[in-house]
């Protein structure tokens, strides 16, 4: 491979670590290399971290996965997470679940799981803790609790959206860019506004 080469590889590996998508979809001139190079991506992060991942996932390297025993990461087959998303477990992600890039996802002590085919869009963040308010201390001296998060299946999470500890988003439903929900969203729905707002129905929209 020459130098030109060389440095298309390059390029095309951050193509498709800020748009995991497209590795999916290679041809096969790319595939081999492309395979071989994420292998190695996700060895090390399975090496340095409490990181199950599943066959046929895309990892970008400049991802951060943050797993310490207790706290582990569990990435489902076909999952993508794109550069500079932030994960610190309690996570786990089901079959074909995409987090774009700059996505954040801190799962506190109770955990986040997030259901097979849903889509987390760029700037998006889920927390799943909190700290309290008490007026006779300091912010930092709070204590935080943790009740989780849990996504269900086929549910789109939009750009810059937050979601907030201890809420429920059922199956199909649709965040919109930059929502932020704060109690449990049903099937189907589609939500926007600060805080979120039922103001559709996905099965309504044919």
């Amino acid at each position: 491979m020459d130098d030109l080469d060389a440095r298309r590889r390059e390029q095309h590996k951050q193509r498709l670590s800020w748009m995991p998508w497209l590795y999916f979809s290679l041809k096969p001139r790319h595939r081999k290399w492309a395979e071989e190079w994420q292998r190695e991506v996700q060895a090390r992060f399975m090496e340095l971290e409490t990181v199950q991942i599943a066959e046929g996932c895309f990892v970008a390297p400049e991802a951060r996965l943050f797993a310490e025993p207790g706290r582990t990461i569990v990435i489902g087959p076909g999952s993508s997470i794109a550069a500079d998303a932030f994960v610190h477990g309690p996570v786990v992600l089901g079959r074909e679940v995409s987090i774009n890039a700059r996505a954040s996802l801190d799962g506190g002590a109770a955990g986040i799981h997030i259901g097979d085919g849903t889509r987390i869009a760029t700037g998006a963040t889920l927390y799943a803790f909190n700290h309290g308010l008490d007026p006779d201390r300091t912010l930092r001296d709070q204590p935080v609790t943790s009740r989780g998060i849990r996504v269900g299946a086929d549910v789109w999470i939009g750009a810059n959206a937050g979601v907030t500890d201890g809420v429920t988003i059922g199956a199909h439903a649709v965040i919109a860019m930059g929502a932020v929900v704060t109690r449990d969203i049903p099937e189907w729905a589609i939500v926007g506004g600060v805080p979120a707002k039922i103001i559709g129905d996905r099965r309504e929209r044919r």
